[in-house]
């Protein structure tokens, strides 16, 4: 038996580098994905008046006009979605979802008896329905870790 290692030509070793890019690529595109999907989605009920987070939202920001900010709410998050289905766009999508995690996650702070049943531990469906959105955030930080990757690759 021999130790003999196979020799690649360059376009060989070219094409292996590309196959295996994609590979490590493909989580980060379910990532990107499920989010676009999940915005597109929850994003589009606001507008029909069919969310059940609209009253939370209504609740949260009293001093604005539900039938102006909750469809309001609902486009910015359709364009989110849409904007993590782009490649160009995408760093539009991290930004405008950074924007709105900040508001999703007021409810904790200004409606702790909504989100907590016993504090600090205890969620309600409520608050279960806003701490997922750490999972959001944690997707939305891989996805960006692997954007910058790409562009010092490319640079």
């Amino acid at each position: 038996m021999s130790n003999v290692s196979p020799t690649l030509t360059p376009s060989e070793l070219v094409d292996a580098l590309r196959q295996r890019s994609r590979q490590v690529q493909l989580p980060y595109l379910l990532l990107q994905y499920s989010l676009a999907i999940v915005y597109i989605w929850f994003g589009a009920l606001k507008p029909l008046g069919l969310s059940p987070a609209n009253e939370l939202v209504t609740l949260t920001i009293p001093w604005l006009e539900p039938e102006f900010f909750v469809p309001f709410l609902g486009y910015w998050e359709v364009a989110i979605g849409v904007a993590f289905l782009t490649r160009s766009l995408l760093p539009h999508a991290l930004v405008l979802m950074g924007l709105q995690m900040f508001g999703t996650l007021l409810p904790l702070v200004l409606l702790p008896h909504i989100c907590f049943s016993k504090f600090p531990f205890v969620l309600t469906l409520e608050g279960q329905y806003i701490i997922k959105n750490l999972v959001f955030i944690s997707a939305a930080i891989a996805v960006a870790a692997n954007l910058r990757r790409q562009h010092t690759i490319v640079a």
